[in-house]
């Protein structure tokens, strides 16, 4: 049987068109400007956690690949430094990841950053924006590390928890785990399998200051008895939908975080990555003091209209694209 027709209803492909109108209602109330990057661009992320589609060329003149961009960030934050103050962008991403009833390799990703603003100013705008979006009411804030206290009983500030006793946990919480994970994998493996069911009823849920070494493309700052990444994750009903920064403005402290991705890249059997030399220049030059969080549309559609899957909220999914 041939698979041409849509996956999502014409119901729902209307909803997603009703759904951009009310996005960019919501950043032109703000003025907010909208704006358009490329999608194929010569560096990408090294975040260990991404894997990239890399597409062969044959321009005069041109590298010879270009990678899909898995967000418009790199691009933006060179705009931002050549001074457009706040803008936003609705765009495709992609990752090279599994399909499945959250993912698609190719999705839509809302990005937005604001100038002289840290991430504690932009979780409340994300909050209103989603609450407008979806018709709720209210929202709740947490620390990464008091999620792992009240679910986990593990202090994550704790110097005897490391490796060995986040393996432990997870064992006992989980069953059998891949023995080769690293620290982070650890966490995150724990924060998907024992904590994110936990929050599924507790409607929008903001998570911050995770640990250091998740910090990514954000700033480390100082709190009670360590230092945190200053960033965060926002889920819907037990759905992630959106993951902002405060961002890392120092092109050093960049360079610095971008070169530890690579290490552990490495150490996991990855191919390094090289580093995006413009961006570099563009922090050099001065990427303002801001925030940027994105967005999945997809997901927010599905919470929005009540699908079960991202496929259903997409004209034509992975598998019939």
């Amino acid at each position: 049987m041939s698979d041409w027709r849509p996956s999502a209803s014409l119901d729902t492909i209307a909803a997603r068109a009703r759904l951009l109108h009310q996005l960019r209602d919501f950043f032109a109330a703000r003025n907010v400007m909208e704006v358009e990057t490329p999608l194929l661009a010569q560096a990408t992320v090294p975040d260990p956690n991404l894997e990239v589609f890399a597409v062969s060329t044959d321009v005069m003149g041109a590298s010879p690949y270009r990678f899909l961009q898995t967000s418009p960030e790199f691009a933006m934050k060179r705009l931002l430094a050549a001074g457009s103050g706040d803008i936003f962008q609705i765009s495709k991403a992609f990752r090279k990841e599994e399909s499945g009833r959250h993912h698609n390799p190719e999705f839509s990703l809302l990005e937005w950053y604001r100038v002289d603003w840290d991430h504690r100013m932009l979780i409340r705008e994300v909050a209103e924006l989603i609450c407008e979006m979806l018709g709720r009411t209210g929202w709740q804030v947490w620390t990464y590390r008091a999620l792992f206290q009240e679910h986990l009983s593990v202090d994550l500030f704790d110097p005897g928890i490391g490796r060995p006793q986040l393996l432990d946990v997870a064992h006992q919480r989980i069953g059998d785990i891949p023995p080769d994970l690293d620290y982070d994998a650890a966490l995150a493996l724990l924060m998907s399998h024992c904590i994110e069911s936990k929050i599924s009823d507790w409607g929008v849920v903001f998570v911050t200051e995770f640990p250091v070494s998740q910090a990514a493309l954000a700033r480390t700052m100082a709190v009670d008895r360590g230092a945190v990444a200053a960033r965060f994750e926002c889920y819907v009903d037990g759905c992630e939908v959106a993951n902002g920064y405060w961002e890392q403005c120092d092109v050093a402290g960049l360079t610095a975080q971008f070169l530890a991705d690579n290490e552990q890249r490495q150490q996991r059997g990855l191919p390094m990555r090289e580093l995006d030399q413009r961006l570099l220049a563009a922090q050099a030059e001065g990427l303002p003091d801001c925030a940027g969080v994105a967005l999945g549309v997809d997901r927010l559609l599905a919470l929005q209209t009540g699908v079960s899957s991202l496929a259903e909220t997409l004209s034509f999914d992975w598998h019939r694209a």
